[in-house]
């Protein structure tokens, strides 16, 4: 992540802008494939290509993070988070999406050398009504998070609304994970956690966020798979996962990630 916070000229504000709107196209356009039957490496094919086709490039693809010693290289378009995988879900051949699945897909694009971010958690046929609840208080949390951002709003206000509004509801978010900002890179100061913790950053004009509740329906706590990506709960209980990019400005924030 890179360490100090970067105020977006307006250049460079209509390039994360552009990337933004090709991450929100392309999870719009992905709705009418997610059906019982569909590979999640179906879906990465098809998300390539569509970002390809609108001049963007897959923002994660060739991602790279060291794990001890070594460099592990994700090379994937999305992730795809089936029930249990909360976040970074690796597509594969091997994982069939069937009824009653909900599965989290995470999108990001690069437009001329800057980034844009979304997620959203799709329904695969008809789903349990614990699950539906869990995508819809992930998301009203999102948006209850970003009708506070304003020039001035203290990152760890963002934090107590999303975790609050989860809590009140039953659920709760994981650890050690979180929002972040976005444009020049993918991942940017500042870290943009889901509950409360240290930290008094505020936010500031022509800041890009990327804020993104990652909920669970039982133990926050987690683990990581043997893929050496796929965030999963330890308890086998359902997540949800949604994102947005966001501009501050000096009134209402923008939601860039929307077309």
């Amino acid at each position: 992540m890179s360490g100090e916070i970067i105020i977006k000229t307006p250049p460079e504000i209509s390039r994360i802008r552009k990337a933004s709107r090709i991450a929100a196209q392309v999870l719009f356009y992905l709705e009418q494939f997610i059906k019982p039957g569909i590979t999640t490496l179906e879906l990465d094919k098809i998300t390539e290509d569509f970002i390809l086709s609108k001049g963007g490039k897959p923002a994660f693809k060739g991602y790279a993070v060291t794990n001890g010693k070594s460099v592990i290289r994700y090379d994937y378009t999305i992730c795809a988070s089936v029930n249990e995988v909360v976040i970074h879900g690796v597509p594969s051949k091997d994982t069939v999406l069937k009824d009653g699945d909900i599965v989290s897909i995470d999108v990001g694009v690069v437009f001329d050398n800057y980034y844009g971010d979304s997620a959203r958690t799709y329904f695969v046929g008809e789903v349990s009504a614990i699950k539906r609840k869990l995508s819809d208080v992930t998301r009203e949390a999102l948006y209850l998070a970003i009708d506070i951002c304003r020039e001035g709003t203290r990152v760890v206000d963002i934090s107590k609304v999303i975790y609050e509004y989860v809590r009140k509801n039953g659920f709760d978010v994981i650890r050690g994970y979180s929002g972040h900002g976005i444009g020049k890179f993918l991942h940017e100061a500042p870290p943009i956690p889901n509950y409360p913790m240290g930290g008094s950053v505020r936010l500031r004009k022509n800041m890009t966020i990327a804020i993104e509740p990652m909920v669970v329906a039982g133990s926050f706590r987690t683990k990581i798979l043997d893929d050496g990506w796929s965030v999963c709960t330890v308890d086998g209980k359902p997540s949800a996962h949604w994102e947005h990019t966001i501009l501050i400005t000096d009134s209402e924030p923008e939601v860039l990630s929307v077309f």
